[in-house]
């Protein structure tokens, strides 16, 4: 086979691997359901995104894994304040302040 017909199989076979799980959540609609365990499971998802997004930027600086940085200490007092407190703009204005801070008072 060529190489274009490689990669247009690859293709093709990349977009049924993503639109088949979602299209059979569609089609079956009602007549399935998920197993209670699942559908907890699946109700930490997206803060599991989140975490997967924040904590390598929160880790890492310059490319280098830091576990001792303004942005940690920010994270923290973020998370601190929010667990603490449910006004949703405290824990932003604690994270800021910390990192803010931090930023200034260390070289």
């Amino acid at each position: 086979m060529t190489d274009e017909l490689w990669l247009w199989l690859t293709f093709i076979l990349l977009g049924l691997t993503t639109t088949l799980p979602r299209a059979g959540f569609i089609v079956a609609g009602n007549r399935v359901s998920l197993p209670p365990t699942l559908q907890r499971a699946l109700r930490y998802a997206p803060a599991a995104a989140l975490a997967a997004i924040v904590v390598p930027d929160v880790l890492v600086v310059g490319g280098q894994l830091a576990p001792l940085n303004p942005k940690l200490a920010g994270a923290i007092a973020a998370v601190v304040a929010a667990s603490l407190w449910r006004n949703p703009w405290l824990p932003f204005v604690a994270g800021m302040g910390v990192l803010l801070a931090l930023q200034k008072l260390l070289p």
